[in-house]
């Protein structure tokens, strides 16, 4: 059995692969020289290859005579980068540099991560996606189409690297809030798989994004002629679920039965039914649905440190706008979490409903639910009618069930209307506002929109980035994004460097727990809950050892005997580092 723990996430050496730090050409076989070096992305240094590389390797007279340092080179990407003012032209010309030199392209986001974030995922990957068929320029992972269904696993074998451990798929069927994006959704996994580096100190190299082509049901891409997937309706049913079945077989045959495989923006009718089907049979969870979970727990913990506001999350009442995987699945980690802290689990199902397309949930219709959203449809309360604008209208609803926290996962863009905002801050003196819907044109309500509607006294968390902001009164505010980025690359390392059978809850509970214990004080005191995104792989590292420590708890290791404890110091050493 692979032994990964002994395997470093970062430099590693083989016969076959160089190292990433000093003596980086060292290994490199006969065949990767000349051109073929510089045409190789992982090993390319360009103008910053030495003089002795260049004679030992073939390259004098391939490049310019100078040797540049790889921060000269950084300097020329902030200013190529200067020329572009449209956000898409940003992520091609990331994308490009990615295909050219990786290890520049980390170094440039390591250097600028708070700016590049936004371009390499959202809310730029949304717009990549949307016309991912007019801008593709090269193909970056894999492809399994329904049409090789049969024989995936020879299909699997082109891939070239037989270490993975970490994969990142979807089937693109809710890409963001923008719905059915077929084969276009691999920008998703792509960006993913960048933040698992780039955040969490993951070496690219054993990183696989995964496009499942299962046909799409968007009319729009139907009749798109650059549109480069199926071009039939999507696949349901039966052969569906044996298509995956087969995929994460051939996945687990090819890299491993500890293989991490990440399940990203499937449809809700898959999205919850796959992570129950295959949570015990691999080393998988689905982000959409555990890692927004933990996100939004880390932001109710770090508003739990905010005076005035709720001070135990069995204080608070939630009402969820949006009823899909991603609102069950924070619903579900905070009723564990209260249930942990004492809770009876009936209670802390009390405390939290929900309004979905056709209104508030509530026990008049339990016909009409699913088994998942019974779990939370509670009797009105006293002389609140059963129909009409008391159960359909927000306002109305916010009125009558007077939440201490409104939390969006509808992608209804300004669903959270200056009424529905006024009327939470008239409630609570500290009222609690989550407009998670992403991209930003889908939040339900902006940044400002909460601070002004509630005199500076919501505790406001988003999807997707918004700048400060600054009241007519001067007061200055800095909302903190609930990016997924903060919790998935840990979770994922952890997972990794503990060769867990399987990711569990009670992980996504103590990275939760984590996040909100490293935000810094002054963050929340200027309204941001969650830590600086400039020390996100030293979060991403208190979260792996987290993550670690549960595993071992648990008795989930493969093979116990090879793992123990790591201090936050070594799974750091552990990192990729991205300097020649």
């Amino acid at each position: 059995m692979t032994m990964r723990i002994v395997r470093t996430l970062c430099s590693r050496v083989s016969e076959s692969k160089p190292l990433f730090c000093s003596g980086f050409y060292r290994s490199v076989s006969s065949s990767c020289n000349g051109l073929n070096l510089l045409h190789n992305a992982r090993l390319n240094k360009g103008t910053a290859t030495s003089l002795e590389d260049r004679k030992k390797y073939n390259l004098e007279g391939l490049l310019p005579p100078r040797v540049l340092s790889q921060e000269l080179q950084l300097a020329r990407c902030v200013e190529f980068l200067k020329h572009y003012t449209n956000p898409l032209d940003k992520y091609m010309y990331l994308m490009s540099l990615l295909e050219r030199n990786e290890r520049l392209f980390f170094k440039l986001m390591d250097e600028h991560l708070e700016e590049l974030m936004p371009v390499v995922y959202t809310p730029t990957v949304g717009d990549a996606c949307l016309k991912f068929g007019h801008i593709f320029q090269q193909p970056r992972g894999l492809y399994l189409s329904i049409q090789q269904q049969g024989y995936i696993e020879k299909v699997v074998a082109n891939w070239p690297q037989t270490d993975v451990q970490v994969i990142v798929m979807t089937d693109g069927e809710r890409i963001l809030g923008l719905g059915d994006q077929g084969v276009q959704g691999m920008g998703i996994p792509i960006g993913k798989l960048l933040l698992y580096t780039a955040c969490g100190g993951v070496d690219p190299s054993v990183t696989l994004p995964v496009q499942l082509d299962v046909g799409t049901n968007n009319e729009n891409l139907l009749h798109d002629p650059l549109y480069p997937g199926l071009l039939e309706n999507r696949l349901r049913g039966s052969q569906y679920d044996e298509f995956i079945e087969e995929v994460i077989s051939a996945f687990q045959s090819r890299f491993g039965q500890d293989v991490l495989i990440q399940f990203e923006d499937f449809g809700n009718q898959n999205a919850l039914r796959l992570l129950d089907k295959f949570r015990n049979k691999c080393c998988t969870f689905n982000d959409d649905i555990q890692g927004t979970a933990a996100v939004a727990l880390a932001g109710l913990f770090g508003s739990l440190r905010v005076e005035k506001a709720p001070s135990k999350l069995s204080d608070h009442k939630i009402l969820f706008f949006g009823s899909g995987s991603a609102a069950g699945g924070i619903a579900e980690l905070v009723v564990q979490q209260c249930v942990a802290e004492g809770k009876q689990e009936s209670d802390a199902r009390k405390q939290i409903w929900f309004v979905d397309s056709r209104g508030l949930i509530h026990r008049d219709r339990l016909d009409e639910l699913t088994a998942q959203k019974k779990l939370y449809a509670h009797s009105l309360p006293n002389g609140v009618p059963s129909s009409g604008d008391s159960v359909t209208k927000l306002a109305d609803i916010v009125q009558h069930i007077r939440p201490t926290a409104l939390i969006g996962v509808s992608t209804i863009g300004g669903a959270f209307t200056p009424q529905v905002l006024r009327l939470m801050g008239t409630i609570n003196e500290r009222p609690l506002v989550f407009a998670l819907s992403n991209p930003t044109s889908r939040a339900e309500c902006t940044a400002y929109s909460a601070y002004s509607e509630t005199d500076g006294r919501a505790i406001y968390v988003s999807g997707s980035p918004f700048p400060p902001v600054t009241l007519p009164d001067g007061r200055r505010f800095y909302p903190g994004q609930g990016n997924n980025a903060l919790c998935f690359p840990g979770i994922g390392l952890g997972a990794m460097l503990s060769n867990t059978k399987h990711i569990t809850d009670s992980m996504f509970r103590a990275a939760a727990r984590t996040l909100g214990e490293l935000t810094p004080e002054d963050s929340i005191q200027s309204g941001c809950m969650y830590p600086p995104l400039y020390d996100i792989k030293t979060c991403s590292a208190h979260i792996a050892k987290a993550v670690i420590d549960v595993s071992i708890k648990e008795n989930l290791v493969l093979d116990p005997k090879s793992v123990t404890s790591l201090s936050t110091q070594q799974i750091h050493s552990k990192m990729y580092n991205p300097n020649y």
